[in-house]
């Protein structure tokens, strides 16, 4: 896993957007976080610079600080809003997905407008907080990560 600037953030690598909105984390980042095909994940929106998204579960939400959105928006919490919708709750969208085998996201491009993401982009997967993997599409970490041809495309 690179880091592409000193003091930088690691990045996993770049998932492309196929035009199904079929996109796969890298292995390494799904070992890092615990990820299990098969599993609900959640998917919140990413920050203001990078954009995109963030993959977690809830266990992760459940140790986190912002472990309150699970009691505030129990439809997410008890995965009974559909798999295809995202709902914004206090500024920030939320929705969820199965991981499926092979760590493939497969995603409405309902939803990948929702999180400013298009198919053909190239998302870069970068090690976030203790919450999940940021799935960047712009901002400064993604024009440095454009100047290493030799980080992975998956």
């Amino acid at each position: 896993m690179p880091q592409i600037a000193k003091g930088g953030k690691y990045i996993f690598g770049w998932s492309l957007v196929r035009e199904d909105g079929r996109l796969k984390i890298p292995e390494e980042a799904l070992e890092e976080y615990g990820f299990i095909p098969g599993e609900n994940v959640i998917l919140l929106s990413g920050s203001k610079t990078s954009g995109g998204f963030i993959v977690t579960t809830k266990a992760a939400i459940q140790r986190s600080k912002i472990s309150n959105i699970l009691l505030e928006i129990p439809t997410l919490a008890e995965y009974q809003i559909s798999d295809t919708k995202v709902i914004k709750h206090k500024g920030r969208f939320y929705g969820w997905t199965i991981l499926k085998p092979g760590g493939v996201l497969e995603l409405p491009n309902t939803t990948l407008s929702i999180f400013g993401v298009k198919p053909g982009d190239h998302l870069l997967a970068i090690r976030g907080s203790n919450l999940g993997i940021g799935m960047g599409v712009r901002g400064p970490i993604i024009e440095a990560a454009r100047q290493h041809p030799e980080i992975a495309v998956f």
